[in-house]
């Protein structure tokens, strides 16, 4: 009996393992210059616009940033390329914006470039 309860005691306080950590990317991305008024240029969250998530020029995932340009996207650690999907080369510069992911979530603010002058 005595074995029993020893047993049943160990078993109560052995530790549960912990649930894994979500890792990803989580930030806010905006676009500049902008008309902002009369000849005054700044900048805006890039609203409601994809992109895309590569590793060694392969396609990992994709992600749509919302009304204030905010997203978030849970990735496994490793190295990342973003980029704004469907952007013509001559139309400003919308990444590769280059990120490390480990633990917990990466938080960025990235610029945009707009190209327009």
């Amino acid at each position: 009996m005595f074995l029993l309860s020893a047993a049943l005691c160990f078993a109560q306080s052995s530790p549960t393992p912990s649930p894994k950590a979500v890792t990803g990317i989580e930030g806010v991305i905006n676009v500049s210059p902008v008309p902002v008024g009369p000849s005054k240029l700044g900048s805006k969250p890039l609203a409601n616009t994809t992109f895309l998530v590569k590793t060694r020029d392969k396609l990992i995932a994709s992600f749509m940033t919302d009304e204030r340009g905010h997203f978030q996207i849970k990735l496994p650690p490793g190295h990342y390329s973003v980029s704004r999907k469907d952007v013509q080369p001559k139309a400003g510069r919308y990444g590769p914006f280059d990120i490390d992911v480990t633990d917990g979530m990466t938080n960025v603010a990235w610029s945009c470039d707009s190209g327009m002058r």
